[in-house]
């Protein structure tokens, strides 16, 4: 369904994505199906035959991946997908991915674990996300979206900071993301450029040498010599850093959550704002490069940081490392797939702010 006067077009979260992708002019897209994400290679498999492009459901998550380590080696403009546990069997070739320093879009639509857990939404793959997930010091772009219309404009901001910085982007939503209908506006068809990728394995010319990607360097100090540069890359990735602040300016406390989980806390701002708690949230966009610098600065303004996930609790510890002991730090989680609700967090807002007054007498 389509708004004709803006353009806006009523789409599930999944299909906002693979649209995207195509009008990204992704030459490949590789993967194999599991709820929620299947309408990502569903809807490829529907509309990429009227591109240009190849769609391939391969047999198994691991082939998928280490397909894409060979269509990016060959200077395609590549992407996947999968839920939790497909992710988890693609972590060793996002390894080597990673180490042969090649440019690929993964998403990730999270659900509940750990195991074959539960289709519903879960934030419990962070740690895998922002903290390399498979074999070595290697760090991914990590993109947290919270809307439909994220879910589609960050499509075309992976794809550029992958082929940027020659590294695997990753796009880390959740169940519900991939599953609910908003309206969004899809971005303009051919809009990215495509970059030049003279690293390429696309044949040997007679002008130069002949091209290798791999990720195996048995002489030690050369293993060490690339573990070296890539630390330099990553730490290149902070000019990256993204962040959303909300009702700051006056806030005496501070919520701090990604995805679904700062929706979430949006509406709890407000009603907590209705009970006289002077609270704001700041949404970490990019989960890696965090934004730690901007939550140490809130440590000048704020009593405390109210963290809320729908794990365990797992971008807290990022945050207490930014905090670095300045101010409290709490916690508020939902596990297994269940989705906090805004009064969920503003009780637990309530709780903390009475306990911090009483403290104060």
């Amino acid at each position: 369904m389509e708004d004709k006067n803006n353009g806006a077009r009523l789409m599930k979260g999944n299909e906002a994505l693979a649209e995207a992708a195509m009008r990204a002019d992704i030459d490949a897209y590789f993967g194999y199906p599991i709820t929620p994400q299947s309408e990502i290679l569903e809807y490829f498999t529907l509309e990429m035959p009227k591109r240009h492009g190849v769609v391939l459901q391969a047999e198994s998550e691991l082939a998928a991946i280490n397909m894409i380590y060979g269509a990016a080696g060959a200077g395609g403009r590549v992407m996947t997908s999968s839920s939790s546990p497909g992710i988890s069997l693609m972590q060793e070739a996002i390894s080597y991915i990673a180490s042969a320093e090649l440019p690929c879009l993964l998403v990730n639509v999270t659900r509940g674990g750990p195991g074959l857990g539960t289709i519903q939404p879960s934030q419990g793959d962070y740690f895998q996300a922002v903290k390399g997930g498979g074999h070595g010091d290697y760090h991914l772009i990590v993109l947290a979206p919270s809307s439909v219309q994220e879910m589609a404009d960050f499509v075309f901001d992976g794809i550029r900071l992958a082929e940027k910085y020659k590294t695997p982007a990753m796009i880390l939503a959740d169940g519900a993301l991939g599953q609910m209908m908003e309206k969004v506006v899809l971005p303009e068809e051919g809009s990215l450029p495509k970059t030049e990728k003279p690293w390429a394995t696309a044949g040997k010319p007679a002008t130069r040498e002949r091209n290798i990607i791999t990720s195996l360097f048995i002489d030690p100090e050369k293993m060490e010599g690339i573990n070296i540069r890539l630390q330099e890359k990553y730490e290149q990735m902070r000019d990256e850093v993204r962040f959303e602040e909300i009702a700051l300016d006056d806030a005496e406390f501070a919520l701090v959550a990604f995805g679904l989980s700062a929706r979430v806390c949006q509406k709890a701002v407000d009603l907590a704002r209705e009970k006289g708690i002077r609270v704001g949230l700041i949404r970490p966009i990019t989960l890696y490069p965090f934004p730690k610098e901007a939550i140490s600065n809130l440590t000048n303004k704020v009593k405390f940081f109210l963290v809320v996930e729908m794990n365990a609790g797992q971008m807290v510890e990022d945050v207490s490392l930014a905090v670095n002991g300045k101010r409290p730090v709490y916690f508020k989680g939902r596990m297994g797939g269940m989705v906090p609700t805004p009064e969920d967090v503003v009780e637990k807002l309530e709780s903390l702010v009475h306990s911090l007054r009483k403290s104060e007498i």
